[in-house]
């Protein structure tokens, strides 16, 4: 009776243990719902930067140009031309070359 007793307490220790350290990296979790974070890194030595794609859609003509989308491929800059809304996209990669107008 005592072994059983022994192995009960033994199991729950390690239960125990096992819920402690899930609810440490659950928390660790920087997720906040609604809330949406722009971060632009202006070190990232292999790729386009966005205020460098910026400054080229702008000297392009595009008026009021921002920036749209940033994927491992390309950088989307959306802005006005002479006929509206327009879209400027180039490559994620350094100096930003051209891919479509």
């Amino acid at each position: 009776m005592t072994n059983l007793f022994a192995k009960a307490g033994i199991a729950a220790l390690i239960a125990l243990g096992a819920v402690s350290a899930t609810a440490v990296t659950a928390s660790a979790n920087d997720f906040h719902p609604g809330i949406q974070q722009v971060r632009y890194d202006h070190n990232r030595g292999r790729s386009c930067s966005p205020v460098l794609a910026v400054q080229k859609a702008r000297e392009m003509g595009l008026r009021r140009a921002r920036i749209d989308n940033i994927t491992p491929r390309r950088v989307v800059v959306e802005g006005f031309g002479r006929r509206g809304p327009d879209r400027v996209v180039f490559a994620n990669a350094p100096g930003c070359p051209l891919i479509r107008r």
